[in-house]
């Protein structure tokens, strides 16, 4: 048997249930008021002995950067687009969708085409709306993928017109980036793309050891994980920190990472490549040179982690040994 979720989409009986559990455990020990106003709270009763949120180390909002609110819809829970497109990587989408689905978002997949897209790792997902028939989102979350189509792009543009946030998720920030609509402004990405998004978008200020970056509608984070904190600072953003610290607490994530931007600075010194460990120059990951892709330049072995990246390198090898020397 079918039923249907509030946009119209179907979904089974079996997976309402797991739902309806889920949601009945987040209201259980959290609600929207969360720990003020639900005493059982395991945060509430820790708080309670020792101050908000002190129990568990973390600081209350008071004592950090808070971004600016958001203002939920008063009736329904704030609906989140994913975009999908062949190859998009599987926790880039996965882990913010687990986090907005249990902060009673409504959740929901777009693609192109109405066609199943074949997903990082083999999933093959049916997405739930077109570009055509897409309800307009207050949050539209862009993954790492390969799809880049001007219609994809031209329905980014469309659709960030009205959003609350449109957040990228490692290298979705590339997708995003064609779009023109980081133009000007600050972004990051996965830190193995650094150096490959500040040659492709120069006008985009890309910023290293930032867990995620915020300005005005658009947001972007890091690689692969960063994507679920930057899903929290948006829960926080709309619901307040107690709410997306409970939400953590229930899935059991215990990183910090959503409460301070700045938090991938393990990310932010720019590795060197020697010849005991020697680096990929497109994208500065470490590489084997007994296995790697190799190519010589002005006498010098180069070594990559694809075949992919050798060609980058030999179709313009100076642009990627000199772009370190103008930073």
């Amino acid at each position: 048997m079918k039923s249907k979720n509030g946009f119209g989409t179907t979904k089974s009986i079996q997976e309402g249930t797991v739902t309806m559990k889920r949601r009945d455990l987040l209201k259980r020990s959290a609600a929207f008021s969360f720990m003020a106003a639900v005493p059982f709270s395991p945060l509430a009763k820790l708080s309670a002995v020792s101050g908000p949120l002190a129990a568990l180390g973390l600081p209350d909002e008071k004592s950090s950067s808070k971004p600016n609110p958001l203002k939920p819809p008063a009736q329904g829970g704030v609906s989140a687009a994913f975009l999908l497109s062949e190859g998009a990587v599987m926790i880039d989408f996965a882990g913010p969708w687990e986090v907005f689905h249990d902060a009673s978002f409504r959740t929901y997949t777009v693609a192109e085409t109405p066609k199943p897209v074949r997903v990082m790792g083999g999933m093959q997902i049916v997405p739930d709306y077109t570009f055509e028939n897409a309800p307009q989102p207050k949050v539209l979350v862009i993954p790492a993928q390969n799809g880049e189509s001007q219609a994809t792009l031209e329905w980014i543009r469309k659709v960030t017109k009205s959003t609350d946030v449109t957040m990228s998720v490692c290298t979705g920030a590339f997708l995003l980036a064609q779009t023109g609509l980081l133009s000007g402004k600050a972004a990051t990405t996965h830190h193995s793309a650094y150096k490959s998004m500040a040659l492709q978008f120069p006008d985009v200020h890309v910023k290293r050891g930032a867990r995620f970056v915020e300005e005005g509608n658009l947001a972007s984070s890091g690689g692969l994980s960063s994507g679920i904190d930057l899903a929290l600072r948006v829960v926080e953003r709309y619901y307040g920190r107690e709410t997306a610290t409970d939400i953590a607490y229930n899935l059991e994530y215990q990183g910090q990472g959503w409460m301070n931007p700045d938090s991938n600075e393990v990310y932010a010194k720019v590795p060197v490549s020697t010849d005991e460990h020697p680096l990929d120059p497109v994208c500065d990951m470490e590489v084997d040179p007994k296995s790697s892709p190799k190519s010589v330049y002005k006498d010098k072995a180069y070594y990559f982690c694809s075949e992919g990246h050798k060609k980058q390198f030999e179709a313009s090898p100076d642009k990627y040994l000199d772009f370190y020397k103008k930073q």
